[in-house]
């Protein structure tokens, strides 16, 4: 409750914000799958790899199979989680891109604490709808749940927590701005919701914009990821183009 464990005993309050972990049916086991990855770079520790859009990240009520980490675990072993083995961090189901993943706990723990200090670096592509006018901005205004829709998140000063993205603009087109992000902090939906809120909000996004180019997700893609590597401690640095779908929009937006 509001970010603290709190016994049995507590009574819920007006406007307290509850978390329950994603419940998994005990009886389900997550089974390994043999799929196709686009594994950027692996060794003994931990590897990164490029997730497709339309992929669900880790099994949830509704997505047992067919997720990035039944493919993972068909692939190779990973840190020791019920329901995200391996899974440091997060993009949502309709965003590409890079991922960090640990095959041991103590890994799994040190890349944990990298993240939570800030010391992960992450970049995003993102085609936004609008021309942005300035070159660069950052967006620092907190994320919490939308009152009015549970299952969205909202630019909010109600049990919320900080949040910010720096943006650069790298071209604009007519109707368009193609901008890389830059997570200072990482929320849920943190850039789709930054976006809807300075009024450009991401092209095809289904929740916090339009979708007007049918199945492929909103046009955001994890692209460049720089971390310090748990046991080496050399400072790695790892980037991946954006799908082809995502290229193919884009050249729509550049014939306008």
């Amino acid at each position: 409750v509001n970010d603290k464990k709190i016994k049995s005993s507590y009574v819920v309050r007006c406007d307290d914000e509850i978390k329950v972990n994603d419940i998994i049916n005990e009886d389900t086991e997550i089974k390994p799958e043999k799929m196709d990855l686009d594994i950027v770079y692996e060794d003994e520790y931990l590897l990164v790899v490029n997730k497709p859009s339309g992929m669900v990240v880790h099994p949830a009520l509704g997505h047992y199979t067919n997720t990035l980490v039944n493919g993972l675990m068909y692939h190779t072993s990973l840190s020791n989680d019920n329901i995200r083995p391996g899974i440091v961090h997060r993009i949502d189901k309709d965003t590409s891109g890079l991922l960090l993943v640990a095959k041991n706990d103590d890994v799994h723990v040190l890349l944990s604490e990298e993240l939570k200090l800030r010391k992960v670096n992450r970049k995003y592509l993102a085609l936004v709808y609008g021309v942005i006018n300035n070159d660069t901005g950052t967006i620092d205004a907190p994320i919490g749940r939308d009152p009015s829709d549970r299952k969205k998140m909202c630019v909010t000063s109600t049990n919320s927590k900080d949040a910010i993205t720096h943006f650069r603009v790298l071209e604009r087109y007519k109707n368009a701005s193609l901008i890389e992000c830059e997570l200072e902090t990482g929320r849920t939906h943190q850039i789709r919701v930054h976006m809807k809120y300075i009024n450009h909000p991401v092209i095809n996004d289904p929740v916090y914009g339009k979708n007007n180019h049918g199945k492929f997700g909103q046009l955001l893609h994890a692209k460049e990821i720089t971390f310090t590597h748990p046991t080496t401690k050399e400072v790695m640095t790892f980037s991946c183009e954006v799908p082809e779908e995502f290229n193919k929009i884009l050249e729509e937006y550049k014939e306008e």
